[in-house]
């Protein structure tokens, strides 16, 4: 059994998302950010960066925080959502810019352009702009593709799955999918996964998964 600590964030969702996918048995325990409960001293124990998701897995032994990390351990041991050969590292390269560009520069627009819409022009100018920027490097990777990394048109894998729940926030980052056809076609694919409607519901309902 794999205990997942987590909330309603594209971060939490990658997590919940992948854990649906292996179809494992899995309990989610809501941390609720908004009421800081990151800073519990239980969940410190876990994850000493103070910030979810994290997870303790129960049959080894093992806690883990950072989401690149608890996918990549997640992946394998099921041996499942991983690329083989060469696109292994095709799929960490991807899952690493998720993690070094993606998420914190569209969670920087979140800041500015949702949250505190206003406050810094400048701010608001330089992450909408990085944000179209990472948007167009994503839809030129998918040119062709199905998804991100693999063989071909593609594997589904933990690199999709990363970056997906960021994506769909598009509208936070003021951007219209529509503008980026390769990325509205691979959006809306994972979208309709059973596994992924159910992940992005982890903890609690919020919203219906954004449509383009």
């Amino acid at each position: 059994m794999i205990d997942l600590y987590t909330w309603t964030t594209p971060n939490g969702r990658k997590v919940s998302i992948l854990l649906e996918e292996l179809g494992v048995p899995y309990t989610a325990h809501a941390i609720d950010i908004t009421k800081d409960e990151q800073f519990a001293p239980d969940f410190l124990k876990i994850a000493p960066n103070n910030r979810i998701p994290a997870i303790v897995d129960h049959e080894t032994g093992i806690q883990m925080m950072e989401t690149g990390a608890i996918m990549m351990y997640l992946a394998n041991k099921f041996q499942k959502f991983q690329c083989e050969g060469d696109e292994y590292w095709r799929m960490v390269e991807w899952l690493m810019w998720q993690m070094g560009g993606l998420g914190p520069m569209l969670g920087q627009a979140h800041y500015f352009l949702k949250y505190n819409k206003g406050q810094s022009e400048a701010a608001e100018k330089r992450y909408a702009t990085e944000a179209q920027r990472l948007y167009t490097v994503l839809n030129t990777r998918l040119d062709g593709r199905d998804f991100i990394a693999g063989a071909g048109r593609g594997t589904y894998s933990i690199a999709d799955m990363a970056c997906w729940p960021w994506v769909s926030r598009f509208e936070w980052h003021e951007v219209d999918l529509n503008a980026f056809s390769n990325i509205k076609d691979w959006y809306v694919r994972i979208a309709a996964r059973p596994a992924v409607q159910a992940g992005y519901n982890v903890p609690k309902f919020t919203t219906d998964i954004p449509m383009p």
